[in-house]
């Protein structure tokens, strides 16, 4: 009988201590669950109260501007207004000054003469070498007379360049299209095929107006750390005319006929 109570309070001691480990177990979760929450809650508090100070802040701006305006007479009113109107006018002028000079259309000059005229006139230039045989010439004709009329500030044109020996050889102008990218006077970029606007013929114009302006050729209001589209359509197979083929080129020729 005394072996047995032994064995008896044995188990009760080891059943006691296992709800002592299961109760210290759940203790913790508990008490985790609960530093949890209130790191949370003090996380939101923190959002809460920048929040609320950025709100204080646009407040105390917008107050301050209506302040301003309350304290305005007629002479301070129409002295914006003059100023207004003066920018307007200035960006009319500016305006005709690019439609004089053929900004706003997409020509075709016919000779190597033309190109180094308009160069020195337009100091933001973008010239699209072409043959007329190559399909993707013509892909690249329609963005960019869609482009021309957006951009004002940027004269677009385009040469066939077996009637430009000089300058495709100067420029070491292989594949058909190139798109050239002038700025005073001076080659600071170029397009060569389709590599840079996803390798396929179905490029949006968007991703052309995106690639020309990486070096400020163009005023854009967009994101110019990531093209305006994530993937294009299916690739297409084109056959470049007359074995013309990529090859090393240089970047920075200074144009001077």
């Amino acid at each position: 009988l005394q072996q047995r109570g032994g064995e008896v309070s044995s188990g009760i001691n080891a059943e006691y201590g296992e709800c002592q480990t299961y109760q210290h177990y759940f203790i913790q979760i508990n008490l985790r669950a609960t530093q949890q929450t209130m790191a949370q809650q003090a996380q939101q508090e923190m959002i809460n109260r920048m929040v609320a100070g950025a709100v204080e802040a646009m407040e105390a701006t917008v107050d301050k501007e209506l302040e301003k305006l309350d304290k305005m007479d007629e002479d301070d009113l129409e002295a914006i207004r003059e100023r207004r109107i003066k920018q307007m006018q200035k960006l009319q002028e500016k305006r005709q000054e690019y439609k004089n000079l053929g900004h706003g259309t997409y020509d075709t000059i016919t000779n190597e003469k033309e190109f180094f005229e308009i160069s020195k006139k337009s100091d933001r230039l973008v010239c699209a070498f072409y043959i007329d045989t190559s399909f993707r010439c013509k892909i690249v004709d329609k963005h960019l007379a869609e482009l021309c009329t957006k951009h004002y500030e940027t004269r677009f044109i385009r040469l066939n360049a077996e009637k430009a020996p000089f300058l495709t050889e100067r420029l070491k102008i292989k594949v058909m299209p190139t798109i050239l990218m002038v700025k005073d006077t001076n080659v600071i970029d170029r397009i060569v095929g389709f590599d840079d606007l996803g390798g396929v013929d179905t490029f949006p114009t968007s991703l052309l107006e995106w690639r020309i302006a990486q070096n400020k050729l163009i005023n854009y209001s967009g994101d110019l750390t990531r093209p305006p589209v994530e993937e294009v359509k299916e690739k297409k197979t084109v056959t470049i005319q007359r074995n013309l083929r990529q090859e090393e080129h240089s970047s920075d020729s200074e144009l001077d006929d």
